[in-house]
């Protein structure tokens, strides 16, 4: 017998604009919370079944924030949440996502600037920040649709584009998306 936890999944109907969101967890905390057929999707897959049953007090939680997110509010609590293969750099750059404030945007480079002096180093990659930020599996309630590119520029998101502008102009942050 495993003792592999068998991840719940539910949806979330988000408002025109948006698509809707699909969350897991393991009963004890939020695991994943993505957009439907968002190109990172395959991160989400993992032991998933649809949860018949009403979706428990973690799906509540999470689904009573994304209302209070979506009505246009920074939500006053979090979901309890639990995000497994956390390296100390991915904790690092979580930490700092997570100040990121509502309507507000920081870049790769900004917050690789910041962990370089954390650590007395002269530099640090954004690249490298932007493959942890990509790695987030708990989009929104940590904010990283919040961090640009150079210049505030839009140069991706495992959510899909047209989800992180849609997000940017919600909070009434301005956007501008670069040319390829």
């Amino acid at each position: 017998m495993s003792n592999r936890r068998i991840n719940r999944q539910c949806r979330y109907k988000t408002p025109d604009g948006f698509d809707d969101m699909l969350m897991s967890s393991d009963g004890e905390a939020l695991t994943d919370l993505w957009f439907d057929g968002a190109p990172d999707a395959q991160k989400h897959k993992g032991n998933l079944h649809a949860s018949a049953a009403p979706c428990g007090q973690i799906f509540r939680e999470t689904c009573r924030w994304l209302d209070i997110y979506f009505s246009g509010h920074e939500p006053d609590f979090t979901p309890p949440y639990r995000i497994d293969g956390l390296t100390p750099f991915r904790r690092e750059v979580v930490e700092e996502v997570l100040k990121i404030p509502f309507g507000a945007t920081t870049t790769y480079g900004a917050i690789a600037a910041t962990l370089a002096r954390r650590r007395g180093i002269v530099k640090m990659s954004a690249r490298a920040v932007g493959g942890a930020v990509g790695w987030n599996p708990i989009c929104l309630i940590i904010p990283c649709h919040r961090v640009m590119g150079v210049n505030g520029a839009i140069t991706g998101y495992g959510g899909g584009i047209h989800n992180k502008i849609a997000l940017l102009k919600h909070e009434g942050t301005t956007t501008k998306t670069r040319k390829r």
